[in-house]
């Protein structure tokens, strides 16, 4: 385990914690409620772009600037603060006080736009910046600039076996719809994450989806994005316990603490999806239903509630979906530049 510690003065800032990789919902802007936790307790991640201010422009960085940085597509602005900022729970931070000059916020909280809104109880050092506003993940980064690691003494949980991964229980899943009966969020980032691999697997022809959630999921925005033309490739799912070798592309597990992307054998072209949605889909493919020996009487009420259905079509996050493909080398294709620009030019319309 890790435990975080004030650079200047040393002081204990978190409880200890263990390394996993970094949501796919991080960045996520959802509607105007307050969200939970972005990492789970006892946890950290590691972004290694900047993050925070200060922000510039496209029209101040150039191309040149943005390809050495990784970004192959002009993007509204960029991040010129430090690499390698640490994400943990707000619960497990210690010995901070909010400086009270940057508690902006958008709405009902913090959202970090003027940097580090906590500093270090015990020097005042700014350590860290609170996100906790509406349609935001509550997060707190440590600064990099103003913090270090230090190893503890209780061990870090084991890394989770692929196998093991495949079959955790329902708890351990995150289900596609959430308590108020809409679309879960975590699924839209992660359809929005995935989308843009799925679009360079396709190389501009039709993609066939499998019925079920992965149709839910992928069908709409994969027909509505690609033009017809070529015969269509197809896509399944596939990882430990799941072999899909007649497919063309398939999705893919990554794993929730390494990152790692599982290594699918050779042929299909794998797309990483954020295991929590991909070990729901793979229970959800590996149920059978059971045969009704008998047919429900007219007029008798069944006895288990009917599955919740979501009152809007699902639509992938466009946010995730615009920062992930800006970011694949790919995208400077004239064809799928073309839709990066569509997308990017009408962000209210299909299928976001």
């Amino acid at each position: 385990m890790t435990v975080f510690v004030c650079a200047r003065c040393e002081a204990v800032l978190t409880v200890p914690v263990s390394r996993v990789a970094l949501p796919v919902h991080a960045y996520q802007h959802y509607g105007h409620q307050l969200l939970p936790a972005l990492m789970g307790s006892g946890t950290f991640a590691v972004e290694p772009e900047p993050t925070g201010p200060p922000w510039r422009e496209w029209s101040e960085i150039g191309e040149d600037e943005a390809l050495a940085r990784g970004v192959y597509a002009p993007v509204r602005s960029l991040s010129y603060g430090p690499p390698d900022a640490v994400a943990v729970a707000p619960g497990d931070v210690r010995g901070t006080v909010l400086i009270p000059e940057r508690c902006d916020g958008y709405c009902m909280g913090l959202d970090g736009r003027n940097g580090p809104n906590l500093a270090c109880a015990q020097c005042g050092e700014p350590v860290a910046t609170r996100v906790d506003d509406c349609g935001l993940w509550q997060t707190t980064w440590l600064d990099p600039r103003s913090v270090r690691s230090v190893p503890d003494d209780e061990p870090s949980p084991p890394v989770i076996g692929w196998d093991e991964l495949a079959e955790q229980d329902e708890c351990a899943r995150t289900p596609p719809i959430d308590p108020p009966g809409g679309w879960n969020p975590v699924w839209e980032a992660a359809a929005g994450a995935a989308l843009p691999h799925l679009l360079v697997g396709a190389s501009g022809g039709r993609l066939t989806v499998p019925e079920g959630l992965l149709t839910d999921a992928f069908r709409t925005a994969l027909d509505t994005l690609l033009p017809s033309g070529p015969p269509p490739k197809s896509l399944a799912l596939a990882g430990p316990g799941l072999h899909a070798a007649d497919a063309d592309i398939v999705l893919v597990p990554r794993h929730p603490q390494t990152g790692r992307v599982w290594a699918a054998p050779p042929g299909p072209h794998p797309v990483p999806l954020a295991a929590e949605v991909w070990t729901w889909l793979a229970s959800d493919q590996n149920r059978t239903p059971a045969p009704m020996p008998i047919r429900v009487p007219d007029g008798v009420r069944r006895d288990d509630p009917l599955p919740l259905l979501p009152p809007v079509r699902f639509r992938p996050d466009w946010d995730i979906f615009v920062r992930t493909l800006a970011r694949l080398p790919e995208v400077r294709r004239p064809w799928l530049r073309r839709i990066y620009d569509q997308v990017t030019e009408r962000p209210y319309a299909d299928p976001f």
